[in-house]
């Protein structure tokens, strides 16, 4: 302790609590639970394992739910790596030995694996420093040696890593399951594997799920399809809501169109439906004579939302804001309305475009300074000639928002080309002042 803080000044000292670290593992597994995946297992002391079979659609892509798990941590503090790979075991080696923060697995994942220093097999140390002794330094060397001359003189085990890496062997991972969340399961004297067997045992689940959910006024949110194979591997399921549910039709509905990806294997001998997010509900009186719309609305939200991924469906907002790209906001395709205010939404005398660029692009021009409209601009490599023009309306950058928006001018033009398309331009500069902009011009939108 002396030596560190003598090498480090101001370095900060604490007593291990291997507890402590313990409960916050698992605290930030249970958080990855409800919001990233169905399957969450803990892999001591600083780890976690997430099954994301299914689920990388809901944010886009594998890649940009990684993106988003690492963006979450590190704003909480935490610095994080991920890997994605088919295996349990190549996960952990290449998220702790690889050469990147965020590594997905590809057609040369074999290679990356081979890289990777022997400590990535999660061996004994004892282990590994008799096996460097001998020369081994990389995973790739070990597959290259005979199996049975290793197996002789370090036993079973370092096979078993070398097997379970490269998905030769499976490797059951225990869930992390908190005693809150609402769960029902069924388990099955004969596996079963069709999908009419699958079905019916689904039902039953669901209307259990349903009851209990209806007894402590909850509704569903995030539904998890827990199905357990005989050979000890684990397929999940989710589904999400976009308002709290108790229906079991919605929710079988919306299991039914993801139970094409469950592979039952050899068979099924468990099955789980795990609640891992719900909200209160109120009562409300329901008449079989009165045809629901609203729940109609609510059905084909949420159809649409788990086959496109929730973060693909969604409604606009007015916000407050006078910079176009600022005055509008995304929000949940059934969140509530939000009240209006006077001064947020479009100008209710100025034209806005039907379609705003997610970024303004930007375009060559020729033009008059300081206030005249571009005569032709060229965009994405054509050459439009502009026949009419209006403007420019003049916006000022928010300059309590940060520094480099304080002296920043925009003149936006409403221009037709001879093609009778029209579009929303703009000169970044007010032609006199060089803070203003760089009198660059940009396309920031579409008329219809």
């Amino acid at each position: 302790m002396a030596q560190g803080q003598a090498r480090v000044p101001g370095l900060h000292v604490h007593e291990a609590d291997p507890a402590a670290d313990q409960a916050a593992l698992e605290r930030l597994g249970l958080w990855c639970l409800r919001r990233y995946s169905p399957l969450v297992a803990l892999d001591p002391p600083d780890g976690l394992w997430l099954d994301a079979t299914g689920v990388g659609h809901l944010f886009g892509d594998d890649r940009a739910m990684l993106e988003d798990l690492v963006l979450r941590l590190a704003r909480s503090g935490i610095a994080a790596r991920c890997a994605m790979a088919g295996t349990p075991g190549a996960a952990h080696g290449l998220a702790r030995h690889g050469y990147q923060r965020i590594t997905l697995a590809d057609r040369q994942i074999h290679e990356a694996l081979g890289v990777l220093p022997i400590e990535a097999l999660r061996l004994p140390d004892e282990m590994v420093r008799s096996l460097r002794k001998l020369g081994f330094e990389q995973v790739g060397e070990l597959c290259r040696t005979s199996r049975a001359a290793l197996a002789l003189r370090f036993g079973a085990l370092l096979g078993e890593r070398l097997d379970q890496m490269f998905g030769r062997l499976a490797e059951p991972l225990t869930p992390l399951a908190p005693p809150e969340l609402v769960r029902v399961e069924r388990a099955f004297v004969e596996p079963i594997g069709t999908a009419e067997s699958l079905e019916h045992q689904l039902d039953l689940l669901v209307a259990a799920l349903c009851t209990r959910l209806a007894a402590r006024a909850l509704g569903v949110r995030r539904l998890d399809l827990l199905c357990r194979r005989v050979d000890a591997r684990t397929e999940a399921v989710r589904i999400g809501t976009g308002t709290p549910s108790q229906d079991p039709r919605h929710l079988l509905r919306l299991l039914a169109l993801r139970l094409d990806g469950i592979d039952p294997g050899f068979g099924i001998e468990r099955l789980a439906l795990v609640a891992t997010l719900v909200e209160p509900v109120r009562p409300q009186q329901t008449s079989s004579l009165v045809r629901d719309r609203q729940q109609e609305i609510v059905g084909l939200v949420d159809t649409l939302a788990n086959r496109l991924g929730a973060s693909r469906l969604y409604r606009t907002v007015p916000v407050e804001s006078d910079l176009p790209e600022r005055a509008v906001s995304r929000v949940a395709a059934l969140a509530p309305p939000q009240a209006p205010t006077q001064a947020a939404g479009w100008p209710a005398i100025l034209p806005r475009p039907a379609r705003l660029l997610a970024s303004p692009e930007p375009v060559d021009t020729l033009a008059l300074l300081p206030d005249h409209p571009p005569s032709q601009f060229v965009w994405r490599g054509i050459r439009r000639q502009v026949v009419r023009a209006d403007g420019p309306e003049r916006v000022f950058g928010e300059w309590w928002r940060q520094d480099t928006e304080r002296h920043s001018v925009r003149d936006y033009f409403q221009v037709e080309d001879q093609a009778g398309e029209r579009f929303w331009l703009f000169r970044s500069g007010d032609g006199m002042d060089p803070a203003s902009g760089p009198m660059r011009w940009y396309l920031h939108g579409l008329f219809a």
